[in-house]
């Protein structure tokens, strides 16, 4: 069985839109785009190059898709980036067919749940999903999302696409590992852990 692990940048209020410069996605009128870009250090640096330095595929939503194969095939000098996802098979999901020219890549359309159900169930590397906002919110409706790797910037945005929407099922997750940079992002990571337990405080 293959891991769906999702790793996103996200603000203290939980928005992952655009952390990678200005032109990224500026959707619905977004103008932070970049946000991320000034947390960057060298601790920033040797745990994104750990994340992927694992064997993994790539699953992608369009648009992510789309702004991925424009880029990393023209950047092979970002190597710990551009090798890796070059490299890898990219899965895309879409609801309709669309110009895959990035080598490598793999359609799924058409009843799209019960394939990421069946590429989950086979054999190979995890499955890493990375940007893809409409993407993730279908995962974790689904209850397909087995790992959480995420990295929280001491920023709010107050407006952007958000990693959590009203149709998150409720879920556990266990925290296995943490860090922190010198900068104050927040490197953690969660494995799905069952379901949501209650109780009361106190007793």
């Amino acid at each position: 069985m293959r891991k769906i692990v999702v790793l996103s940048f996200i603000s203290l209020d939980g928005v992952m839109q655009a952390p990678g410069g200005p032109e990224e996605d500026p959707s619905d009128n977004f103008a932070l785009g970049g946000w991320q870009a000034p947390y960057g250090d060298e601790h920033f640096g040797k745990e994104m190059t750990k994340q992927l330095s694992v064997p993994f595929d790539l699953l992608l939503g369009r648009k992510t898709y789309d702004i991925f194969a424009s880029y990393w095939p023209n950047h092979p000098e970002i190597e710990f980036v551009a090798i890796p996802f070059n490299k890898c098979t990219k899965y895309v999901v879409s609801h309709e067919k669309i110009n895959m020219p990035w080598e490598n890549s793999e359609l799924i359309t058409g009843d799209v749940v019960a394939r990421l159900k069946e590429l989950r169930a086979e054999d190979g590397p995890m499955l890493q999903v990375h940007g893809s906002s409409n993407l993730i919110q279908t995962l974790l409706k689904h209850d397909l999302v087995d790992e959480l790797w995420l990295k929280t910037f001491p920023l709010t945005l107050g407006s952007g696409k958000k990693l959590f929407t009203e149709g998150t099922m409720p879920a556990a997750f266990e925290l296995i590992e943490h860090s922190v940079s010198s900068k104050g992002a927040i490197f953690a990571n969660y494995k799905r852990a069952g379901e949501v337990k209650t109780g009361t405080m106190g007793e």
